[in-house]
């Protein structure tokens, strides 16, 4: 076992503590990813929150991005230093979803209770989210790494590992959204505008972005929004429905608040799909009239971390990236040190950030 830094989660709801863990050597199957950047996500402050449960003390961190330091048995086509992302699609490969090209929805259970992890002392030290990457190394599965160009800087990388993928394939991969649709992205936060971007990417007609800020619908048009709307107006959706004549094909509600998931299907066309994206706390519920979804042949689906597939989707997300049509460098908004995660959490939390990053 060697000794790494890293944020250390006590109690939910309290600060994380910079201190000393220990990291097993990668097992069979296992790669170890010194970490060059790791973005903050919500879904890392709602676990801290104590949102789903989940055994402490933990370390959390899943959008990472860094280089290979040490190789497992039975790990084949990759080498020491080379620049990998770390996600949290852990996929064994032969379960029934990973053998039907679902591996977000991979069947085999990890108990990340005994993972790499260790405190100081020896004692249990959960694995969060399987990759623990708000730390300077992290071992994970070989699945759960996937390549990226070392000129690519290492704090627009990682945001291939969660963002990027969870909004644009959301739109792509499980709305399979087509030229000449109109797109609702309800919250233009990080998610949000990857979204957005993905709509634009796929030949979305219109793509109306809808928040609570004006500052954040100005930057949706940057990403590719043809049009904003304030959340605040009494019927943004009798809004959106005028501006493209008609109602919206798919709406990705990017946010977990569950005033948006009450009102997101009042956008929809008759045949137009709901895409749950962004997660509220466990026991939150939202209500609908399913007279409504069962007369217009409206469809609801949820979208995990945009049904990626890893080798499939990061390959052509970084040649966008090179060929300038996938903004990445524009969705960071600062970057700061492991001893400032803090203060990148709070700054997320006030919902400022597109994304923050931690680099070492």
């Amino acid at each position: 076992m060697q000794q790494i830094r890293a944020a250390v989660c006590h109690a939910f709801n309290e600060k994380l503590k910079i201190e000393t863990v220990q990291l097993a050597p990668p097992g069979p199957g296992e790669v170890e990813v010194t970490i060059d950047a790791v973005a903050i996500c919500h879904s890392d402050i709602s676990f801290a929150e104590g949102a789903w449960g989940g055994t402490l003390p933990a370390v959390y961190g899943h959008e990472g991005a860094g280089r290979i330091t040490a190789i497992g048995d039975g790990v084949t086509g990759y080498a020491p230093g080379d620049h990998v992302l770390v996600t949290l699609i852990r996929a064994c490969g032969t379960c029934e979803p990973c053998a039907c090209g679902d591996p977000t929805h991979c069947a085999t259970p990890y108990d990340r209770d005994n993972g790499p992890l260790k405190t100081a002392e020896g004692s249990t030290l959960s694995h969060g989210l399987a990759c623990g990457a708000f730390a300077e190394k992290a071992v994970v599965h070989h699945s759960q790494i996937a390549p990226y160009p070392a000129e690519i800087p290492a704090a627009s990388a990682c945001l291939l590992s969660c963002g990027a993928i969870t909004g644009i394939g959301a739109v792509v991969n499980t709305a399979r959204t087509r030229p000449g649709d109109v797109v609702v992205v309800i919250g233009a936060g990080g998610v949000g505008l990857n979204a957005i971007q993905g709509a634009r990417i796929a030949g979305a007609a219109r793509i109306i972005a809808v928040d609570m800020s004006e500052e954040k619908l100005a930057a949706a048009r940057d990403f590719g929004a043809t049009d904003g709307i304030l959340a605040t107006e009494a019927k943004p959706w009798s809004a959106a429905k005028k501006l493209a004549g008609r109602g919206a094909d798919a709406v990705f509600v990017t946010v977990g608040a569950i005033p948006a998931y009450d009102t997101a299907a009042r956008y929809l066309a008759p045949g137009g799909k709901l895409v749950a994206v962004g997660m509220p706390h466990s026991g939150a519920k939202s209500s609908y009239e399913p007279v409504i979804l069962a007369a217009t042949g409206q469809n609801m689906m949820g979208s995990l971390m945009g049904d990626t597939i890893l080798k499939r989707d990061i390959r052509w997300m970084v040649d966008l990236y090179q060929q300038g049509r996938l903004k990445l460098d524009e969705l960071v908004t600062k970057t700061y040190p492991l001893d400032q995660i803090n203060e990148a959490i709070a700054d997320t939390k006030s919902g400022r950030a597109r994304r923050n990053v931690i680099t070492f």
